[in-house]
């Protein structure tokens, strides 16, 4: 028998166990919230035995990341050639991503998560922010290379900063400007 036929150890893992697992994971976050969820009530919930579970992540934070991020869109970088065409593009994707029922639900439990368990806070940190800033990074990188804005501007604060207008005002929503007219103004004012 030659390498390509051998066999790996053990079943296939199964695609349709993965999405009960993340399907329940997302259900059980939105009932009960983080603390009080549990692998157990994972795997009863989605039909699995809990060594499924066990099989694909190491610990409970990294389970509820994945199940996060299972509903997010891929991170893209918008290249219009111009700054604020970028910037409106990104808006869009966020909002679009986070001004639904699910999308509320979900920030609304990322932030509770993550302000009470370290773990999940560097887990989704790793997997979901840090990813999004570097790309975000290019976008900041591009409009001082175009001279649009100053070269030593960082755009590591200028991501938090926009992602921290972004929570506030899907907290307190503006009531006189849409919520992509108030995050563009207020970027207008870091950026000018």
């Amino acid at each position: 028998m030659n390498d390509s036929e051998k066999k790996s150890p053990g079943r296939p893992r199964s695609t349709a166990s993965h999405q009960a697992i993340l399907r329940a994971t997302l259900e059980l976050l939105a009932e009960v919230g983080f603390e009080a969820m549990s692998i157990e009530a994972v795997a009863v919930r989605g039909k699995v035995g809990k060594t499924t579970i066990y099989r694909r992540y190491r610990s409970k934070e990294e389970l509820v990341a994945d199940a996060i991020e299972s509903v997010r869109e891929e991170i893209a970088v918008p290249d219009t050639g111009n700054l604020w065409a970028d910037i409106d593009a990104l808006i869009e994707d966020a909002a679009s991503n986070t001004l639904t029922p699910l999308g509320r639900q979900t920030v609304a439990m990322i932030i509770s998560s993550a302000a009470s368990n370290s773990g999940f806070a560097q887990i989704y940190w790793d997997k979901y922010l840090h990813p999004r800033r570097q790309s975000f990074a290019i976008v900041i990188e591009r409009a001082q290379a175009r001279n649009e804005v100053p070269k030593d501007l960082d755009p590591g604060l200028v991501f938090d900063t926009m992602s921290g207008i972004m929570l506030y005002a899907l907290i307190f929503p503006p009531t006189s400007e849409s919520w992509s007219a108030y995050v563009r103004r207020a970027l207008g004012l870091l950026l000018s």
